[in-house]
């Protein structure tokens, strides 16, 4: 059987992806196949479709890390859903398609009363910020955080969830005045306009010269020296992309001296294993909160499937905030 999907012959800008029709993946093992409602646009997919970012061994190369839709069909040792369950999940790709496959103990429940469209807005960016929130920058209550990037999908999930499980003191990096009150309105308490202000000196202005406990960066090797002058005594740093470049000069001494840590983190790559734990904790401890309206994804719009090429555009000028959204069957 055929499935519509976005499909490349080649690497390159995003008028390489056309849709066209292409086999329908089949589940085994554990897995489960599930019909996509929506997917959704994510930084890594353009890394991806420029040939920097190849799939995990055995993933799918339709691009998509993520999707919401209803379950089709299971494998013959997936337990714990049926046939018809709504469900969302991270992927190692396949999820700019029609149907998709994961593994059944990576799927989330799509929150009560929320629409599939929607709930594609999840999966990835929540995940994700929990991971290096919690796990990997071990974000305490009350602490004060840093993240960049505040208008995209990443940061308007981070300010919500460091307010909701951590009550953090929440400071943000944004390009432009409307993301900064746009940003306050989800709870960051701090937005710093990096075009115009430099960072490291307003958040040592903004907290006496202490400086925050973490930094949640995508930005990488332009950000290290000035994300560490930022970082308080046994600060951590986690970074998760490097838009801004693979290397930097560390200064070595002041690292030592503040006892700060710099922690490199990414999902995708991640055996299936963990990925499902982090979805048993995320349904215990997060999708409650958007089921109580104490968490909402923030879409900045939706798109069918076959203007990929116009959402891989919107979200390389940086002119998002938060998600951008590809319906593919809803």
């Amino acid at each position: 059987m055929s499935m519509q999907a976005i499909l490349m012959d080649a690497p390159g800008g995003p008028e390489v992806m056309k849709i066209g029709t292409t086999e329908r993946p089949r589940p085994s093992g554990d897995e489960v196949l599930i019909r996509v409602a929506a997917t959704a646009v994510n930084r890594a997919d353009l890394l991806q479709r420029e040939g920097k970012y190849p799939p995990p061994p055995g993933a799918s190369a339709i691009l998509g890390l993520e999707a919401a839709g209803v379950i089709e069909a299971l494998g013959p040792e997936a337990k714990g859903w049926s046939a018809g369950d709504r469900v969302m999940c991270i992927l190692g790709g396949g999820g700019y398609a029609e149907y998709c496959l994961a593994p059944a103990g990576t799927l989330l429940p799509v929150p009560a009363d929320m629409d599939l469209v929607t709930a594609a807005a999840i999966p990835e960016v929540f995940t994700t910020v929990y991971l290096n929130l919690f796990h990997e920058g071990g974000l305490k209550t009350g602490e004060r955080v840093l993240v960049h990037g505040g208008g995209s999908g990443i940061g308007t999930s981070a300010i919500q969830m460091a307010k909701a499980l951590a009550s953090a003191e929440v400071f943000v990096t944004v390009g432009n005045e409307d993301k900064a009150t746009r940003c306050r309105a989800l709870g960051a308490d701090h937005t710093i306009l990096y075009k115009s202000e430099a960072f490291a000196d307003r958040i040592l202005e903004l907290t006496g010269g202490d400086g925050v406990n973490l930094i949640l960066d995508h930005i990488g090797g332009g950000y290290l020296d000035a994300n560490l002058r930022s970082l308080a005594l046994y600060g951590r740093l986690v970074i998760i992309g490097q838009m801004g470049g693979g290397t930097a000069e560390l200064n070595i001494g002041r690292l030592m001296v503040r006892r700060q840590r710099i922690i490199g983190s990414v999902l995708r790559a991640r055996p299936v294993a963990e990925k499902a734990r982090l979805a048993t904790e995320i349904t215990e401890r997060v999708i409650p909160l958007f089921e109580d309206g104490r968490l909402r994804p923030v879409i900045h719009q939706v798109m069918p499937l076959a203007e990929a090429a116009a959402a891989h555009e919107l979200v390389a000028a940086n002119l998002n905030f938060g998600k951008v959204i590809l319906s593919v069957s809803a």
